[in-house]
């Protein structure tokens, strides 16, 4: 009787690296991710790292060389009047475009998570993400058209008689302007509408969550519509609506764009970064002003992941 015997091939290097990489998942894992660590630890914390650096320079003010020597004196620069009062108007900007996109968001949001169905939800989706896929430029200066003294909005106020009603706006001290193109409310308009799907899409996710099991049993309890909307909705809508937050908020914050198009000469957060490291060259105040924002930011996050917001991202 003859015994035949099967005659495999020879191991490869492929074979080798799937049997240890089989046998070592981990391993596996850890190559995988090597990459995008690798790129965020260097690209992203090291420029980071950079910036916070910088920031402790200082600039002479007679030559303009950036003096390499670890100092406060460019932090104590931001506490100058001046400074302060960029930092203060864009916090406000910031809270005032939040508050707002909030607002208006919510019923947005609330009609496609428990109307829209089917098709409908497909066309809510598309009249969302629609302006993002349009350019950013494009956008603020059709706004700056829209705005400007000449615009639709003050063609349409005059022809229904309302001309006086933009003028009383306009007339008002810290906000107004000559018209709504160069007022602190038409930078606040362009905010709101291009952050706008930031704040809808984790709000109608937020709000997705909320099972109909609960609106029912309170309503079964005996709760009106506005305390099922109150002690119900809003809580567990809570998440979604910080979470949109933090995006709204911190894009304002370092926008410089939009304050540069639209509003008043006034500055804010991005402009200050954008002149001093370029037209002004004092790198280290740069830095400092971009040093606050960060600060700002992981406050807010930290406060953001205690109400669980990133449970709706």
């Amino acid at each position: 009787m003859t015994r035949v015997s099967a005659i495999l091939p020879e191991r490869g290097l492929a074979d080798r690296l799937s049997t240890l990489f089989w046998r070592r998942p981990k391993l596996l894992l850890l190559l995988l991710i090597s990459p995008p660590l690798i790129w965020l630890g260097v690209v992203y914390l090291g420029s980071l790292a950079a910036l916070l650096l910088q920031s402790f320079y200082s600039i002479d003010e007679f030559s303009g060389v950036v003096k390499e020597e670890f100092t406060l004196k460019t932090y104590g620069e931001l506490f100058r009047a001046a400074n302060m009062d960029i930092i203060i108007r864009t916090l406000l900007m910031s809270a005032a475009v939040t508050i707002t996109s909030a607002f208006v968001a919510f019923p947005i949001a609330y009609y496609a998570a428990r109307y829209a169905r089917g098709r409908w939800k497909a066309v809510f989706y598309l009249g969302i993400m629609l302006p993002l896929w349009s350019s950013y430029l494009v956008k603020v200066y059709a706004w700056k058209l829209i705005l400007a003294k000449e615009g639709i909005i003050t063609w349409a106020a005059e022809g229904i008689g309302a001309g006086f009603l933009l003028d009383t706006v306009l007339s008002l001290p810290w906000v107004g302007g000559n018209s709504l193109s160069t007022s602190f409310i038409g930078t606040w308009l362009v905010f709101v509408y291009v952050w706008m799907p930031f704040m809808i899409l984790p709000m109608q996710a937020s709000l997705e969550r909320v099972p109909l099991s609960m609106l029912e049993a309170s309503a079964d309890l005996g709760a009106s519509r506005k305390q099922t909307f109150r002690t119900v909705v809003l809580p567990l809508a809570m998440p979604g609506v910080i979470a949109g937050s933090i995006f709204t908020f911190s894009l304002t914050m370092g926008d410089y764009i939009i304050p540069q198009i639209v509003g008043t000469s006034a500055r804010f957060i991005g402009q200050a970064v954008y002149q001093f490291q370029g037209t002004a060259g004092n790198i280290p105040l740069a830095a400092a002003f971009a040093m606050v924002p960060i600060l700002i930011m992981l406050v807010y996050l930290a406060l953001a992941k205690r109400g669980g917001a990133f449970d709706a991202l």
